[in-house]
């Protein structure tokens, strides 16, 4: 009798920790967190001269569904909107201090709304010229996308059971590749060019007990918890890093100053000792 009690409380222990229940109320909502990359770009010393950029599109050129080993999945394994995230990304530079976003995707709506106002104000005023300031134009495109999702590159686990008592811990890894670019209006030139990646970790941990209470009746029980890394938080830790490698290897290049030259020399000096010491593969 003293087993059985011992047993399921093991049981109850392993239940609570390794599966908490969710709550029944749903959580507010909230801003999303920011990163620790996100730290490093509103740091940046703002632009000696603000740059003017334009991002027509971010698309995901993958073609990767969502990684499913069960049945076939419908739904793209990274976002369709990473052109709004870049955005996002961009503003938070040097604290909206580096780059000045002129908005493009969405320019036929831009467009549209102020031919409304000039032919609104046309017909009930009579203005027969616009009097809305022309549009600010980019002097770099910022193009790019998602290159690459794969999925599974690394894979394992491991597990112990002793007296019919078990855990066993599995871990999956997926890798997203971005690419980004600055393109020069005036001449088409590429003035700057970054890859980078990031790691999308899964870790399965579970725990089970296998016990005989009686002659015909037997205990088992069996937990576990999953925890994914939000793909989309990987996706825009991926995008900021590409972001901050292509500031300062424009700056490199002269491209774009800094206004601090001091501390921009040293952002550069720190980027060439990182990325000089990265494994060869």
């Amino acid at each position: 009798m003293k087993r059985v009690i011992a047993v399921v409380l093991a049981g109850a222990c392993l239940l609570a920790g390794c599966a908490p229940t969710p709550p029944i109320s749903s959580s507010p909502a909230q801003p999303q967190f920011p990163t620790d990359e996100r730290a490093r770009l509103t740091s940046i010393p703002p632009a000696l001269s603000t740059v003017d950029v334009a991002v027509y599109s971010f698309p995901d050129v993958t073609g990767q569904q969502r990684p499913n080993e069960n049945f076939a999945e419908f739904s793209k394994a990274v976002t369709q909107g990473g052109d709004a995230v870049l955005v996002d990304v961009l503003r938070d530079v040097a604290e909206g201090r580096f780059f000045r976003v002129v908005e493009r995707s969405s320019v036929d709506n831009l467009l549209r709304e102020r031919q409304i106002i000039d032919q609104t104000r046309l017909a009930y005023l009579g203005q027969q010229t616009s009097s809305l300031p022309p549009l600010l134009f980019a002097g770099i495109i910022l193009e790019g996308g998602i290159i690459d999702y794969d999925s599974n590159i690394e894979t394992g686990g491991a597990g112990v059971r002793f007296l019919g008592v078990g855990v066993d811990t599995q871990y999956r890894e997926d890798v997203v590749t971005v690419g980004l670019r600055a393109i020069s209006v005036q001449n088409g030139e590429v003035l700057a060019s970054v890859v980078t990646t990031k790691t999308v970790y899964s870790v399965l941990g579970r725990g089970s007990i296998f016990s005989y209470v009686a002659a015909d009746e037997i205990l088992e029980v069996e937990a576990g918890i999953t925890r994914n890394e939000p793909v989309s938080i990987a996706l825009r830790k991926a995008i900021e890093l590409a972001v901050y490698s292509l500031i300062v290897e424009g700056a490199d290049a002269g491209v774009w100053g800094f206004s601090d030259p001091e501390l921009g020399a040293e952002m550069i000096e720190h980027y060439r000792e990182a990325t000089s010491s990265l494994p060869v593969i």
